[in-house]
């Protein structure tokens, strides 16, 4: 394998670095008053579960993203910090071929900061993160932001979606036919839903764009074997 170029060292250090700080920063002011915790401990167990070498996409490219995708709409968002602690971990977990990654992973910050922070916060991170199963759309703004936010990739332009597809793509873990036929059944319950994107905001920024890469995918996959 080649050694990454030293300008992307460089930019994934800064990135890094910058991730690192804000995390940081999120975890010491939602502690309980007088709650001690490690914040940069925590930031390391972050880092190894989001380096593992079978994250192609679910890795801290995604988790970086995502919250740009939340400072654009930070201001929208009722609480904005509870939403930000459950996008660090809702994809802490990520198990290739596992169905409940995203129990496990409210189960990880449970087992974190279950003491730490006030019950209230931590019931809302947990259901903010289980959420992102994307199994039901749900109707608590908040829980309707981060789900268009985890999506949020699908309305990006074509070249960036397609990317972002094969990456998801070599994550699998079955034979390339069981993954096709899952994808297939998700994107095409992606289009049959009357909004991919549940929140006003996000669906103005993404949702035509989204419904154009599904299609276009879709196509693609349907004559892989043509």
């Amino acid at each position: 394998m080649s050694r990454p170029e030293p300008h992307k060292r460089a930019r994934d250090m800064v990135r890094d670095s910058l991730l690192e700080e804000r995390f940081t920063a999120l975890w010491r002011r939602c502690l309980l008053p007088g709650a001690s915790s490690d914040a940069r401990a925590i930031w390391s167990l972050l880092v190894q579960h989001y380096s593992e070498p079978h994250r192609f996409y679910h890795d801290r490219e995604h988790l970086a993203h995502c919250l740009d995708e939340l400072d654009l709409a930070a201001t929208l968002v009722a609480h904005p910090d509870q939403v930000e602690m459950a996008i660090w971990f809702h994809d802490v977990i990520n198990e290739p071929g596992a169905n409940d990654n995203e129990q496990r992973s409210a189960d990880f910050f449970r087992g974190l900061g279950g003491t730490l922070f006030d019950t209230e916060f931590a019931n809302a991170v947990t259901d903010l993160i289980l959420v992102t199963t994307h199994r039901e759309a749900p109707s608590i703004p908040d829980q309707c932001f981060i789900c268009d936010i985890d999506l949020a990739s699908f309305g990006c332009p074509w070249e960036c979606f397609l990317r972002d597809s094969s990456a998801v793509k070599a994550e699998f873990s079955g034979t390339e036919e069981e993954y096709y036929r899952g994808k297939e059944a998700f994107l095409r319950a992606m289009l049959d839903r009357s909004r991919i994107f549940l929140t006003d905001f996000f669906n103005r920024r993404y949702e035509q764009q989204a419904r154009e890469n599904i299609g276009r995918l879709l196509d693609m996959m349907g004559k892989r074997n043509d």
